[in-house]
């Protein structure tokens, strides 16, 4: 059973990302599952740290995005939203091209806060970033 609230579809994701930081580098997201997102980077100049691999902050960046994103979409967003609290990643392998492909997975799913799990695959299917993300959960101010 899915955790979304909702039906969200793929251009209505991608198109929520509006014109900031995820479009600039580049993200989309590519697949929803029922408790999970996939979403994609490139590693070109505008993702890259001087020494020619994936920069740590784009990666971050990226996992950022897909928690935040899959946070979202589980809280009926006319009451709630939600915002990161905490988060964390290890940098395993370097990445000099290509796309990286990343997955999040819902951890817990409570009233008050959020833990999402983000995976981070070079285009050989190589584990190169793992990341943890808390989210809290706020109510919407009344007007």
């Amino acid at each position: 059973m899915a955790v979304w609230h909702g039906t969200p579809t793929l251009d209505d994701v991608n198109q929520s990302m509006g014109n900031c930081m995820p479009s600039y580098l580049g993200m989309k997201i590519t697949e929803i599952g029922d408790d999970y997102l996939v979403g994609t980077m490139p590693v070109e100049d505008r993702t890259r740290q001087p020494f020619g691999i994936l920069h740590g902050g784009a990666s971050v960046a990226l996992a950022e995005t897909l928690g935040s994103v899959a946070a979202n979409m589980v809280v009926d967003n006319r009451k709630f939203y939600c915002v990161g609290q905490e988060i964390n990643a290890n940098h395993l392998r370097p990445v000099p091209d290509g796309e990286v492909t990343a997955r999040a997975t819902a951890v817990h799913i409570g009233r008050s806060s959020q833990v999402w799990e983000i995976r981070i695959h070079d285009p050989k299917g190589k584990l190169n970033c793992i990341s943890r993300i808390t989210m809290a959960v706020v109510p919407v101010p009344s007007q």
